[in-house]
C-alpha cells in the first residue's frame, strides 16, 4: 500500500513516500481502507520529535470502509470513523491507504456526505461535543463562553452549542476573525486577552467555559462563571508552560468546577467512542443544520503543503486529506 512515513524528526522533508505491507486482521481490531484523513496539530508535533509517543505512519484519525474485523462488530464495506486507541502513535495511522484501529476506537458514520467532509468530523468533532455536553453539560438557553473560538476546534464547538440553542460568546486574538465567528451564531466576539475577566460585561454570570487557550487563561476563566458554572480546559493555543505557583485557596472562586477532556482517553472503559453521537452529527449535517466543510482539502500528493499550512497557521479551519 501507500503510505507516508515519519523518516526522522524534522522539518516538512521527514514525511516521506513509501510503499509498507498493509496492516493484518487481529482479533479486536478493524483494518479501515482510508478514504480521507484529517489533519492535527498532534502530527506537526509528532513530525518534530516533540511527542512521546509517535508511530512510523502519522495520522490519529480517519473515515473509510471496513476491510476486515475478526470479531464481527463491524460489517465488511461499512462506512466508519476511527480516531486515537493508539493510532498515529502506538500503530502505524491514517497517511496511508489502510490503517488498523481498536474497535472500542471505531463508529460507524453512515451519511450523505463527501469523504471529505466526513473526515472532518472525528476528532474534532467527537472532542467538542464531550467537552460540551459531557464535561461542562451545556444546555439549551445557557451562557456560554469559547476562548479561542476560531481554531478548528473552536469553531466546532461554536457550531454544535448555537446549534443546541446555547447563547455563544466568542474570542479570538485577531479582529479579523471576529466577522467569521458571528457568521458561526456567536452572539457576540470578544478579543482575547488574559484579563477577560476584566473586560467582559458578564464576568460572574456565565454558566459555563470552554477554555482552549490554555495554562495562560485558564484561572481567568474560573472568574468568568457564576457560582456553579464550570470550566473546561481542553486546548493549549496559548502554549503548554504550567500555571506557576497555582493556589486553588486563594485563587479560585469558591463554588465553580474546573475539568479536563483531552481526546486521547477515547476507547478507554470511562470513555467509548460509542458514548459520541458521531452518527448523529454527520446526520444533522447531511440535513443541512450543521456545516462541518472543511477549510481546505489536500490530495494525498501534497502532505508536505498540508504540513506547512498548519505549521503556518494558515488553516482558517479543519483541513483534511483525501486520497485519489
Amino acid at each position: 500500500m501507500k503510505a507516508i512515513v515519519l523518516e526522522k524528526f524534522g522539518g516538512l522533508d521527514s514525511l516521506v513516500y513509501t510503499n509498507l505491507p498493509e496492516p493484518e486482521a487481529m482479533p479486536g481490531h478493524v483494518v479501515i481502507e482510508v478514504k480521507a484523513f484529517g489533519i492535527n496539530h498532534a502530527e506537526m508535533h509528532m513530525r518534530r520529535g516533540e511527542w512521546a509517543e509517535a508511530a512510523p505512519v502519522s495520522g490519529i484519525e480517519c473515515v473509510g470502509l471496513v476491510k476486515s474485523c475478526p470479531g464481527g462488530e463491524f460489517p465488511v464495506g461499512a462506512k466508519v470513523a476511527a480516531l486515537m486507541g493508539g493510532v498515529g502513535r502506538t500503530i502505524n495511522g491514517s497517511y496511508a491507504q489502510y490503517t488498523r484501529a481498536p474497535v472500542s476506537n471505531v463508529a460507524l458514520i453512515e451519511a450523505d456526505l463527501s469523504w471529505a467532509e466526513l473526515a472532518a468530523i472525528p476528532e474534532t468533532y467527537a472532542t467538542a461535543w464531550t467537552c460540551l455536553f459531557r464535561n461542562l453539560q451545556i444546555a439549551q438557553g445557557q451562557r456560554l463562553l469559547i476562548r479561542g473560538a476560531t481554531s478548528s476546534f473552536g469553531q466546532a464547538a461554536v457550531k454544535l452549542a448555537v446549534n443546541a440553542g446555547v447563547r455563544v460568546v466568542a474570542t479570538t486574538r485577531s479582529a479579523q476573525r471576529f466577522e467569521r465567528l458571528e457568521a458561526l451564531g456567536a452572539e457576540r466576539v470578544e478579543q482575547e486577552g488574559p484579563d477577560l475577566s476584566g473586560r467582559i460585561a458578564e464576568a460572574g454570570q456565565f454558566d459555563a467555559v470552554l477554555d482552549l487557550v490554555g495554562n495562560s487563561t485558564v484561572l481567568d476563566s474560573l472568574s468568568i462563571v457564576r457560582r456553579g458554572g464550570k470550566v473546561c480546559l481542553a486546548g493549549w493555543l496559548g502554549g503548554l508552560d504550567p500555571i506557576a505557583n497555582f493556589n486553588p485557596l486563594l485563587q479560585m472562586a469558591s463554588g465553580v468546577y474546573l475539568t479536563f477532556f483531552g481526546s486521547f482517553v477515547f476507547g478507554t472503559p470511562g470513555f467509548p467512542l460509542s458514548d459520541v453521537p458521531l452518527q448523529s452529527i454527520a446526520e444533522e449535517a447531511s440535513a443541512g443544520r450543521l456545516d462541518v466543510k472543511p477549510s481546505r482539502v489536500f490530495k494525498f500528493a501534497e502532505i508536505h503543503e498540508a504540513h506547512r499550512v498548519m505549521e503556518a497557521n494558515e488553516a482558517g479551519g479543519k483541513m483534511v486529506v483525501v486520497h485519489d
